[in-house]
């Protein structure tokens, strides 16, 4: 008599073989969003790094000049930030602001502009001209792979002291005004 066995409890080679292949999807799902977030938070302390270079950077600037003339402003600078930041340095770079001339946009006008009133926008675009300093600071970043990504700021400096047309500095272009009349002398009291 044949006698049939009673199946064992266990696993087909193919049961074991779908099993592996979802573990071994699973495994690279997971490493796919551990290296993509990794490489957003390396990317996130970087960015924040430059943030706070840059800033610091500008503040140096913004303190160094000013209580300066803009002519004391040099047109290029740059460094490095020391052993703490190796792979960052920055730069600077200064150049005059150049306001447009609005002489033509104010004569094409119906009636146009008169000679007074083009002689002091003249007069006020020459004085901005020479008051006012563009200043752009660079962070420099060099990227394990030896890429440099640029990241920049512009601020002006104004140099508030510079004399308006002869007027002294900090008159605004007001007149003068007189003197206030001494107050009257007390009369002593008569008996």
């Amino acid at each position: 008599m044949i006698r049939r066995g009673r199946r064992q409890g266990g696993f087909t080679l193919i049961e074991v073989l779908i099993a592996l292949f979802i573990l071994a999807g699973g495994i690279v799902v997971l490493a796919s969003a551990w290296s993509g977030n990794f490489m957003r938070i390396r990317k996130s302390g970087m960015y924040n790094d430059v943030a706070t270079l840059l800033e610091r950077k500008m503040l140096e600037t913004e303190a160094k000049y000013k209580n300066k003339q803009t002519s004391e402003i040099p047109e290029d600078d740059a460094g490095d930030f020391g052993a703490d930041y190796k792979q960052y340095r920055w730069t600077m770079k200064a150049k005059d602001l150049k306001f447009p001339d609005l002489s033509p946009l104010l004569t094409s006008q119906e009636g146009g502009a008169d000679e007074t009133l083009l002689s002091m926008i003249k007069q006020m675009t020459e004085y901005l001209n020479q008051t006012i300093k563009e200043v752009k600071v660079s962070i420099f970043f060099k990227s394990p792979k030896g890429k440099e990504v640029e990241f920049s700021a512009v601020q002006y400096i104004i140099n508030y002291d510079k004399d308006f047309g002869g007027l002294p500095a900090g008159a605004g272009g007001a007149a003068p005004s007189p003197d206030p009349a001494p107050p009257p002398k007390p009369t002593p009291p008569t008996r």
